[in-house]
């Protein structure tokens, strides 16, 4: 299971604009919803009225829904959560969310969201990849979570799901603060890359390598024309560049060619995780 909610966890659309791209690429198909009486309040997340091909007025309801997707390569099936971080009574719709899972035959999940950190629009996003499963870290190569302080429903998942026994792990991509508006796609693009790689799957780009291109040089240009954040961005790609120095190593090498040997026709049969 792969989980994104807009919100809080979610700076530049990074993690919801992810999922959105896997199911529209893997041709998901919605299998469940939740009823959003439970979970919001309108006020803060209001329902958005429309008019359909017919001229009929509709509205649509902030929810949260479960969608099926068979990945193409391995064959394995993966179940697509995109939600709003609920206002009220998150462990009945965790619980519900994991009772999903179970129905579904969930055996690992996966939640993914962005913060706002001092990065530079110029470099790599980072994408943080961290579990409290032992497996999952020996495995895959993951980081214990050390964070502590306020959390959002990502976190509560993330916990919840450990607690029933279902390994989890989270991926967070860092957008750089001064531009952290919505969209962000090279913070999409960094979090496709990192599920690639935990899920031994290619996933198909389409046009989005040239969004995060068309996106960077916008952020040039600002920078540009503003000598204060232009001198800004230079001191976070030094400072960013000084605290990569040890990650230009054969490791960091061998990571991008096997990403490059999956996106070969006859490749990415055999991915990293198996189940």
């Amino acid at each position: 299971m792969l989980a994104a909610f807009e919100g809080w966890n979610d700076a530049g659309e990074a993690a919801s604009g992810a999922l959105d791209h896997l199911r529209r690429v893997w041709g998901a198909e919605q299998v469940a919803e939740l009823d959003p009486e439970e979970y919001h309040d309108f006020q803060v997340n209001r329902p958005q009225v429309a008019l359909d091909d017919d001229g009929r007025r509709t509205i649509t309801w902030p929810t949260t829904r479960i969608f099926a997707a068979t990945a193409p390569a391995s064959g394995r099936t993966v179940v697509l959560v995109h939600g709003i971080e609920p206002s009220m009574r998150w462990r009945r719709y965790t619980g519900e969310l994991l009772e999903h899972a179970r129905r579904l035959g969930v055996e690992t999940v996966i939640t993914m969201g962005a913060l706002l950190a001092d990065v530079p629009h110029t470099r790599p996003i980072p994408v943080s990849s961290t579990t409290d499963d032992e497996e999952l870290l020996r495995r895959l190569s993951l980081e214990r979570s050390t964070y502590e302080g306020p959390t959002g429903i990502v976190g509560v998942v993330s916990e919840a799901a450990a607690s029933a026994g279902l390994p989890s792990l989270s991926l967070w991509a860092a957008v750089p603060h001064y531009v952290g508006q919505s969209p962000s796609p090279k913070a999409v693009l960094a979090l496709l890359g990192r599920i690639e790689e935990v899920l031994g799957e290619p996933v198909p780009l389409g046009d989005l390598t040239d969004d995060a291109r068309a996106w960077e040089h916008g952020v040039d240009e600002l920078a540009g024309e503003d000598a204060e954040i232009g001198e800004y961005v230079r001191q976070l790609e030094e400072a960013k560049d000084t605290a990569d120095l040890p990650e230009a190593t054969g490791e960091a090498i061998a990571r991008e060619f096997e990403r490059y040997l999956r996106r070969r026709p006859d490749e990415g049969k055999d991915g990293l995780t198996s189940g």
